[in-house]
Formats: structure tokens, sequence, C-alpha cells
């Protein structure tokens, strides 16, 4: 019985949705911080539409995946190593990292460790977990349509962020 309700699929949800809580943590914690050194949050109306989207993508995961789904391991095992990349980015930017747009106008644009190949990493990772973990599940209707709302969603929250870091220097640019 147990085994018909939660299987691989809900066990990964669960796990995600764990994970991203504790980054909610630092994401708010880093927040309150910047905004205490004088930065401002730019597109705040627009965040509970990527919170939201981003949550209906881990319970979609864990409510319409079957418990039964096989475990499709080659997906699995890049969403995994798309992980320590994922890292890679909220240790890159530190202090700077959150999940809203907040600007710290002092501050320098990041240029450093993954930022150095790409404009917005921490976006292109997080398109590619939200294809790759579905699929890992077989579930590719699932993965391409959620893949498309999210990708919509956060190409409007890099118009935005764009427009608020507009006026700032990269590093090392003073």
């Amino acid at each position: 019985m147990f085994a018909d309700l939660l299987g691989p699929p809900q066990i990964a949800a669960a796990i995600l949705l764990l994970q991203r809580g504790l980054e909610e943590l630092y994401s708010a914690r880093n927040t309150r911080r910047l905004l205490k050194a004088g930065a401002h949050e730019s597109g705040r109306e627009y965040y509970p539409v990527v919170a939201v989207t981003h949550l209906a993508w881990i319970a979609s995961i864990f409510f319409l995946v079957p418990p039964s789904a096989p475990i499709v391991w080659p997906f699995l095992v890049l969403y995994v190593l798309l992980q320590p990349v994922r890292y890679w980015v909220i240790g890159t930017l530190g202090r700077y990292w959150t999940h809203r747009i907040i600007v710290l106008p002092a501050a320098p644009v990041v240029v450093r460790g993954p930022y150095r190949f790409v404009r917005h990493p921490n976006y292109a990772v997080t398109i590619a977990e939200t294809l790759v973990l579905p699929l890992a599940f077989g579930a590719v209707a699932l993965a391409l349509i959620m893949t498309a709302i999210w990708s919509a969603v956060v190409g409007y929250k890099i118009v935005l962020e764009n427009q608020a870091n507009a006026g700032r220097r990269p590093e090392g640019n003073g």
C-alpha cells in the first residue's frame, strides 16, 4: 500500500522541496542583509509567479508521476551532476545570491566562476533541472510542458533582472 503512494519520483520531489526550502532560508538571510546595506528589490510583484511556478513543478513530479515510474538512470545521473553546478553558482555569488532580484548599486556585477561562461548560469541550471528530473522518471510530456512554462517565467525574470542591473559595472571595472 505504501509503495502504491510513494516511489522514487515522490522521494525525489520531497528531497527537492527540502533542498529548495534550505536554499530559501539562505536566500532570505542574504536578502535581509542586502536590504539593510542599502539594496532595493526589483520585480517584487513578479516574485510570486516565480515561486508558484517552481513549486508547481515540484508538486507535479510528486502528484503526477506514478510511484511505479521506471528510473531512467542517464537522466537521473545528469540531474545529480547538475547539483554541483547549481552550488557553484550559489557559491560564486555568496552573500549576493537570492531568489529575488535584489540590487545593491555599489556592488559590482559578478563575472567570475560560471558567470565567465554564461550570463545567467543559475537560470540555465534551473531550466535544465526542470527538463531533466521528470525525464529521469520517463515523464516526457511533464518535462516539456514544465520546461516551456519555466523558460517563459525565467525569461521575463531575466528581463527584469537585466533592467535592474543596467547601471552596474562588472567586477574589476571600477
